[in-house]
């Protein structure tokens, strides 16, 4: 009776320990799974880190792309736009250089023409009557030494020439007075002049005890007094008007009157 009690004991110790062994094993495996669970978790965090830092790098990268795309947009159309401007400027040279030639034809031609001007302006100053004359004289040379000088543009030797015709056509068209040296009867005297246009030259000493004219009569040429008083007040009346020194109006000046 005993032996089977012991029997029965052993085997239910036996169960125990088996029962006992396969809990502690499923506790084992269990926790391992635990660990690989956390592990697989952490390795999923890092990873997922990862793919949002990839994702970001991704659409910051794709927004620098759209950016680029539009800056390259932008100068595609800016170079098509200096293509057309260089284009417009090759035009525009190749008719610069066409008019630098036509240029270079034409001083050949004004060269020629200024230089037949200034020997003409310097026949008529010495033709016409001597008031300032070697204010006009100098005038002359002046144009003559331009046209020597390679530094001078030609477009400004001609604004020269023409200007000092310019101003020989404003001297007809005014009356001054002014007081200059000259020679009468081998005399060097200095008077008042008063040039009327080119009508008149006449004089008058400062003491208004002489008073003459300029003779432009061919073979004559020359200053002379003039014998009638009646101009002694007269030419004195017209200084003093084209002096400002009297208010304008009527005078007489001795002219040589036209040959039928």
């Amino acid at each position: 009776m005993k032996n089977v009690q012991v029997s029965r004991l052993s085997t239910s110790l036996i169960a125990l320990s088996l029962a006992v062994l396969s809990t502690s094993a499923g506790a084992t495996v269990i926790n391992d799974i635990f660990k690989v669970a956390e592990q697989v978790n952490a390795q999923a965090k890092v990873s997922q880190v990862k793919i949002d830092a990839t994702t970001e790098q991704t659409r910051e990268l794709y927004a620098d792309y759209k950016v680029v795309l539009k800056e390259i947009e932008g100068l595609q159309v800016y170079n098509r736009q200096l293509e057309r401007q260089i284009a417009v400027q090759q035009r525009e040279m190749a008719e610069l250089s066409a008019s630098i030639d036509r240029v270079t034809e034409v001083e050949r031609q004004v060269m020629p023409l200024m230089l037949r001007m200034i020997e003409g302006l310097d026949q008529f100053v010495e033709l016409d009557i001597p008031f300032r004359i070697e204010e006009r004289r100098e005038r002359v040379e002046r144009l003559r030494t331009i046209m020597d000088r390679a530094d001078v543009a030609v477009s400004e030797k001609f604004s020269q020439v023409l200007g000092a015709y310019q101003i020989e056509n404003e001297y007809g068209r005014t009356m001054e007075a002014y007081s200059d040296s000259i020679n009468v009867n081998g005399r060097d005297m200095i008077v008042d002049l008063l040039k009327v246009g080119r009508v008149a030259l006449v004089w008058q000493s400062g003491d208004r005890e002489m008073t003459g004219w300029w003779n432009n009569q061919p073979g004559a040429k020359r200053y002379e007094e003039i014998d009638e008083s009646d101009y002694a007040t007269s030419v004195n009346r017209g200084i003093k008007m084209a002096r400002k020194q009297l208010t304008a109006g009527l005078f007489a000046v001795p002219v040589i009157a036209p040959e039928s």
